[in-house]
């Protein structure tokens, strides 16, 4: 085994990948939870976890509302996996980041869109698609995050089939559009 020392310099001026990575390293380690439990504090409620038709059932609501939908596929993306929780972690400004809105709000309205769908998706008004910490993070049921990315994933195979059934533009099916039989005659 080889460890390494960094210092707390060295941490932040590591790309953003490498400061997630020694973040779960740490945690994992630690077996810390993300938000430390708070004595008298009214317990969290329990987040969703929402099947692949749940998810689609979503985004089929949430699909005019582009910023929405980039926001729910951005976490299918892997998270910080939060050991014996369950749940996985986003950072609300990677989130802003990687769906190019402009602050924390705005991924946080739209988060809320995505709550809102799923709240009539299960006929369930206090669902909690997403919770928060103090961290800046977005926290996310594990078997949600796996349907979202398997939702993504059936979303790109489908614009697959889509494009290889269309005909290739470049390829007329014949010089100027007209028939072999025309042609033909044209050469006689």
């Amino acid at each position: 085994m080889i460890g390494i020392t960094l210092t707390s310099d060295q941490v932040r001026a590591a790309p953003a990948e490498v400061r997630h990575w020694i973040e779960r390293e740490v945690v994992a380690a630690l077996g810390l939870p993300l938000q430390p439990p708070r004595g008298d504090a009214q317990p969290e409620p329990e987040l969703a976890s929402c099947s692949l038709e749940e998810v689609t059932a979503i985004l089929a609501q949430i699909r005019s509302v582009l910023p929405a939908v980039n926001v729910l596929f951005e976490l299918g993306r892997q998270g910080a996996m939060i050991p014996q929780t369950g749940v996985g972690a986003f950072r609300l400004i990677d989130i802003a980041h990687h769906t190019r809105l402009q602050n924390i709000a705005q991924v946080i309205t739209c988060l809320d869109l995505i709550t809102e769908a799923l709240r009539r998706v299960r006929g369930d008004a206090g669902a909690v698609f997403c919770g928060f910490d103090r961290e800046g993070h977005c926290i996310v049921d594990l078997n949600t995050q796996r349907s979202i990315f398997r939702l993504w994933q059936n979303v790109i195979a489908g614009q697959k089939l889509a494009a290889e059934r269309q005909p290739a533009e470049s390829e007329p099916s014949a010089p100027y559009g007209e028939e072999p039989e025309e042609l033909d005659r044209l050469g006689d």
